[in-house]
């Protein structure tokens, strides 16, 4: 929506018009006509690619009013809901894909929603800041103060981030939950993106975000 008042459409012409690094990857991992759940969908934009440009039959779920005002505005199939409430209601291998970008952190119970995601959808596909990285342990040391990690610029006292994770972390969850990680792959800075073979130190120090492709098989 502009200062007038009127909603401009969002970008749709290729991957590289999403705005955010890991939504063009993710954006090239779904298949083709494929059913999708976007959990924490924000504005979307994924999925506004995903119906438009790949075909699938994208839904979605929002926590913000003005996140779901924006999805709908633009036609999109999106619910006001709570990933941590919510998940519990859709029935088994109801998509083929189930994303979740940067939402992990600001849920109550990471562990719960994991486990629905791979419920719901035949793949799970989660993005999330890596607090494992070197810039975030260099301040913490030196400065002794939580670093503001991320775009969304906020601080220690303000930020919906609840729960803090490493991309071994999440790495030795899915080991738990016995979750198949298809693909893996760690983003710096910059947005370059490098396979994650493993989840060994040189990984956790390296990538300033993650993305997982989960299988329950």
């Amino acid at each position: 929506m502009n200062a007038d008042g009127v909603v401009t459409a969002l970008p749709r012409s290729d991957l590289r018009n999403l705005a955010r690094r890991d939504l063009q990857i993710i954006g090239g991992m779904i298949g083709d006509g494929s059913r999708v759940l976007d959990i924490g969908c924000g504005d979307g934009a994924l999925l506004d690619y995903l119906v438009h440009q790949k075909g699938v039959d994208g839904r979605g779920i929002e926590l913000s009013q003005a996140g779901v005002n924006s999805c709908v505005a633009h036609g999109l199939s999106v619910i006001q809901g709570d990933a941590d409430t919510d998940l519990a209601y859709y029935p088994d291998d109801a998509f083929d894909y189930v994303v979740l970008t940067r939402t992990l952190q600001a849920t109550r119970n990471p562990r719960d929603v994991v486990s629905h995601l791979v419920r719901i959808g035949r793949h799970a596909v989660v993005s999330f800041t890596n607090f494992g990285h070197w810039r975030v342990r260099l301040k913490l040391l030196a400065q002794g103060r939580m670093p503001v990690v991320g775009d969304d610029g906020h601080s220690w006292h303000d930020t919906p981030n609840i729960h803090l994770c490493t991309i071994r972390d999440f790495s030795f969850m899915c080991d738990d939950l016995g979750l198949t990680v298809q693909r893996a792959l760690s983003l710096s800075r910059h947005g370059a993106a490098r396979e994650l073979n493993s989840a060994g130190a040189a990984a956790n120090i390296r990538g300033e975000e993650a993305i997982f492709l989960l299988t329950r098989e």
